[in-house]
């Protein structure tokens, strides 16, 4: 069982600090952000350096989820999901090269807006709208809650649902009142938050066993004391240090694992709002591949701070963590599928000093956070600027400011009522639920953003037919997993040929391979689009050389102020309260009843984010290329 972890006073003094100083981040990115139009909350006035992009992309990403899924995915069965982690750095990197230039000529907010330029139409910009707010419902928030409200409840005793209320109250508030600039520069610091508890964990922990030649010896020597002598439940895995597992029989297999972790991910890394709007805040095209190629390299860390520690969990803690039978698992942690996923929060509490064990809480909080307030900033954006403005299409600043706001407050509550839809769920290995439910319905999204990027000839209605044909497919998967769960150790196989001969690994290629077939096919059946291909594709977005001018970022912003809005001023007085004044102040809503046209970056603005010089190119491609060099050889070391 779990020690209750924070009853002594300096822990809970530690976990005080931590959210003063968050507060006070927050509080200082609030007051230094023009928060008075829509692009600098949306897009934090695209004006973020290399390492706060680097930062909040990670931090986005690196959820209470990956500290809870990944270490228990570890400790039942080794470091393969590692490469989870370690293939989608290349898609980062490829979001800063190949996909944000195309983005940025496009002049776009959000990743929806972007496919209704492309292809013209509202069809297309309507349904990935809604797919990706019910995506971030599902997965994401569904995902981050659990993995959160898990480890507070074991870890704390306290109630769960406070707990949880207590974060969303406390991460809706600095995203409603700072936007996308708070939200970025408190991902900063969680993110060294993060970096610094992972690596404190991994030291005590390392530690404790007796280095890494002891965890290959003893974690195969890691079985509950309690077992069914005749089964192989409760045993480790024989390939648990090799992340290439047996393409048959293995659990994760290693051919559709690659396809999965790479071209399989090209939706979440290069194509979803969460990640793709911390580059698009960037002040230049150099800023954003340096935060691209930063949140890559620490993509690498994973395997020493989370995975390789939840093993040495399952080694200390045999019986807990590796429980096989239900009735004791049910005992442990109140699962009797398994209780993997106690594995990292049962490593800080019964191994970490007071204090110590603070300060991995509020890495947790930070994780938890930091997911939550890139969910509700995203969200809000894609529903403000994609949807509201659908019905609204001459609302002004003022009203996208005030709807984007709320939207957060309506996501807060959301979350709020799916706690008990997650607590009253199985749970399992909780960050496998995640890949192959992103896989099943995100993948073919990927696959349609490629075809339009790559491929002049892809059509409007190729496009939306395959996205529709290939996520439906995906949803009949995901169904049929929900309907047909995985058997417990030991007992039977009865689930249809689909899902026991067809492993979710090769199931997602297979997605993205149907959507490419109906995208081609009816393209070549369609009349080529007659919609203007300026600016929206690789081949025709917008180049710019070494020799051109350079926009200073005074021109630029006078640019901005000018195309930006366009503002017809009406000579009307309006009588305002002192109360609303003061919240519009605190918000950042300009006072103005502006009536405006869409939001539109101008071209001048695109020509200068594009521009490099050629020392920094040549930097940014060594990078590069020595990360892509050093992740081939730990892939190759761990094969």
């Amino acid at each position: 069982m779990l020690t209750q972890g924070l009853s002594h006073w300096v822990d809970i003094l530690v976990v005080v600090l931590y959210f003063a100083l968050v507060t006070g981040v927050a509080i200082w990115s609030v007051c230094r952000s023009n928060r008075g139009n829509v692009k600098s909350y949306f897009l934090a006035g695209s004006s973020l350096v290399w390492l706060p992009v680097g930062a909040s992309l990670y931090s986005s990403n690196i959820g209470a989820e990956h500290f809870v899924g990944l270490a228990g995915t570890g400790a039942a069965s080794g470091i393969a999901i590692i490469l989870y982690e370690w293939l989608p750095a290349l898609l980062v990197f490829s979001l800063g090269w190949f996909f944000l230039p195309v983005y940025i000529s496009s002049g776009v907010f959000t990743l929806p807006e972007y496919m209704g330029k492309r292809f013209g139409g509202k069809r297309i910009r309507l349904y990935l709208s809604i797919f990706s707010l019910v995506m971030y419902i599902v997965t994401k928030l569904a995902v981050s809650i659990f993995s959160g409200s898990l480890y507070i409840q074991l870890a704390l005793g306290w109630n769960m649902y406070l707990s949880i209320t207590v974060l969303l109250v406390l991460a809706g508030i600095y995203t409603i009142l700072g936007g996308l600039t708070a939200v970025v520069f408190t991902d900063t610091f969680q993110t060294g938050v993060m970096t610094i508890g992972g690596f404190m964990v991994m030291g005590f922990s390392y530690y404790a066993v007796g280095g890494y030649e002891n965890i290959q010896r003893k974690y195969f020597e890691a079985m509950p004391t309690e077992r069914n002598t005749n089964s192989t439940c409760g045993l480790p895995r024989d390939d648990a240090f090799h992340i290439f597992r047996d393409p048959v029989k293995g659990d994760l297999p290693w051919p559709g694992f690659v396809l999965t972790a790479t071209f399989g991910c090209v939706w979440y890394w290069c194509c979803d709002q969460v990640i793709v709007q911390r580059t698009l805040a960037a002040k230049d095209l150099s800023h954003a591949k340096g935060g691209t190629l930063l949140a890559g390299l620490l993509k690498i860390l994973p395997l020493f701070t989370m995975v390789i520690p939840g093993m040495i969990s399952r080694v200390l803690y045999p019986d807990d963590v590796a429980c096989s039978d239900p009735e004791i698992c049910k005992e442990v942690c109140d699962n009797p599928l398994g209780c993997s996923n106690i594995a990292y929060p049962k490593l800080v509490l019964e191994l970490l000093p007071i204090g110590a064990r603070g300060f991995l809480m509020a890495v947790m909080i930070s994780a938890i956070m930091s997911s939550l307030t890139s969910i509700f900033n995203s969200a809000s954006t894609i529903f403000t600027m994609d949807l509201w403005r659908r019905f609204r299409p001459r609302a002004g600043q003022r009203e996208l400011l005030i709807v984007g706001r709320a939207f957060v407050v309506l996501m807060c509550i959301i979350a709020i009522l799916w706690v008990p839809l997650v607590k009253s769920s199985q749970g399992g290995q909780v960050f496998l639920y995640l890949t192959a439910t992103e896989g099943f319905l995100g993948a073919p999204i990927g696959a349609v953003f490629i075809w339009s990027m790559l491929w002049k000839r892809t059509t409007e209605r190729a496009a939306f037919w395959g996205m529709i044909i290939s996520s439906g497919s995906g949803l009949i998967r995901l169904i049929l997993e929900l309907v047909y769960p995985t058997p417990h150790c030991g007992e039977p196989e009865t689930r249809p040929s689909i899902l026991k001969d067809v492993h979710y690994m090769y199931f997602c290629p297979m997605v993205m391979v149907i959507a490419s077939i109906v995208i081609v096919v009816i393209s070549l059946i369609d009349k080529p689009d007659t919609t203007d291909l300026s600016n929206t594709t690789w081949w025709t977005r917008i180049r710019v050389s070494s020799q051109d001018e350079i926009i200073t970022s005074d021109e630029a912003d006078n640019g901005k102020e000018m195309e930006i809005m366009t503002i017809q001023t009406h000579d009307l007085t309006v009588e305002v309260s002192r109360l609303r004044r003061w919240l519009d102040k605190i918000c950042g809503i300009p006072e103005d009843f502006e009536v405006s046209s869409s939001a539109e970056i101008s071209i001048q603005q695109r020509r200068s984010f594009l521009k490099e010089t050629s020392r920094n190119r040549y930097v940014l491609n060594t990078v590069a290329v020595v990360s892509i060099a050093l992740i081939a050889f730990l892939c190759g070391f761990y094969h």
